[in-house]
């Protein structure tokens, strides 16, 4: 009986008609992720990008790497079945947008402080 449930068991919210990774999906992210990590290697150390255009490349290299752990592995898809998912990333996006704003935001005044206090 243990074994039948083993091969079965699903992580809790999951239905059973949902789609599960196989080893195909993980090979084909981890593919996709190291490669979009050597072309940023590659970018930002040769001269295949104008030079003031590098930091806008990685940008978009960056966000492409997010999207590939995204889907291939966190699973997140824009299936009804992953409106909480999607809901608690954006959530945490907005939290970590909040802590960075703030901190620059807090960092600049301290900065301009400092500059009202010299003799």
């Amino acid at each position: 009986m243990a074994d039948v449930r083993l091969f079965h068991d699903r992580t809790p919210g999951v239905e059973e008609q949902e789609p599960t990774a196989n080893y195909l999906s993980y090979t084909a992210g981890l593919g996709l992720a190291i490669l979009l990590t050597i072309v940023s290697f590659v970018v930002s150390q040769t001269n295949l990008l104008w030079p003031t255009g590098i930091p806008m490349g990685l940008i978009v290299l960056a966000f492409a790497q997010i999207g590939v752990h995204l889907v291939f592995f966190l699973h997140l898809g824009s299936g009804p079945e992953s409106t909480n998912n999607i809901l608690a990333l954006a959530f945490g996006v907005l939290v970590v947008f909040l802590v960075i704003a703030g901190s620059i935001w807090i960092i600049a005044n301290l900065n301009w402080n400092m500059m009202d206090m010299r003799p």
